[in-house]
């Protein structure tokens, strides 16, 4: 299987196999915090990966000991005299890159190793998956410096809880990863030494399924949550349900599945 390497990002680097594409956080130097270009590089490689039909799942990881420590202090220090316009465009960038990441169409999951602090853990939350260490450190540390983690919060309260946020929005204290899985924040728990091998396999997991099946599943689940079941939800699950029956896909799934063969999505 061949894997091909891009090489149109300086802060990350790009390689796809096989249907999975591993995007990775590349400035393990500076614990892989962002500045304007991460978020821009960031923004762009969801972008393009999602409207890939040959790429079925992303991993999002980081190169080095720490996923992700949130903000480059260099960054952060450009910013000390920003007006309220620089701040506003700085954090719609931040706010738009996140949202790339939710609302890719592809599944993506999140290797997480180290420490995932403040923006950190809303690249993870925006994540569909998340596969963590367990040594792996979190923490909501924005109010330690008078800030709030605003535009992280819509993803953050989603997969941590309501309940949580309150807490650890206010005490910006450090949480574990036996924690974090206990809030639902993480998925899964693995060793240093089967981290890559249970990522591996969620990702195969997931190319295994019909593409079209796993995109319409991932848009589902978004759209789906935290609405009341009304007449026209059950309306709009029931077309979704007869599209997908109808389609060259669905169609070929059942009847490999009553033929008792592989489909022809997994020998394409």
């Amino acid at each position: 299987m061949t894997t091909k390497t891009t090489n149109d990002y300086q802060m990350l680097t790009l390689q796809t196999q096989g249907g999975v594409a591993r995007l990775t956080l590349n400035r393990p130097e500076l614990r892989n915090a962002f500045n304007e270009q991460v978020i821009e590089e960031l923004g762009r490689a969801f972008g393009q990966l999602g409207a890939d039909p040959a790429v079925r799942v992303i991993v999002l990881a980081a190169a080095g000991k720490a996923f992700c420590a949130g903000a480059d202090l260099n960054w952060m220090k450009s910013m000390a005299h920003y007006g309220w316009e620089e701040n506003y465009s700085d954090a719609k960038r931040l706010a738009e890159m996140l949202w790339a990441i939710y609302s890719c169409p592809v599944p993506v999951i999140a290797r997480v190793q180290g420490d995932a602090f403040a923006g950190g853990v809303g690249l993870l939350s925006a994540c569909d998956v998340v596969v963590a260490a367990e040594s792996a450190t979190f923490c909501l540390s924005e109010a330690k410096l008078g800030l709030l983690p605003a535009t992280i919060a819509p993803y953050v309260v989603r997969a941590l809880g309501e309940q949580a946020s309150r807490r650890y929005f206010v005490t910006a204290e450090r949480f574990s990863a036996e924690r974090a899985l206990a809030h639902g924040l993480v998925h899964e728990l693995a060793s240093a030494e089967t981290l890559d091998a249970q990522v591996d396999a969620l990702a195969a997991a997931i190319v295994a399924n019909g593409p079209a099946a796993v995109r319409a599943c991932k848009k589902l689940v978004q759209d789906v949550a935290h609405r009341a079941i009304t007449p026209e939800l059950r309306e709009d699950t029931a077309r979704r349900i007869a599209d997908i029956r109808a389609s060259e896909e669905g169609r070929e799934g059942v009847q490999s599945f009553l033929a008792k063969r592989p489909p022809a999505w997994l020998m394409s």
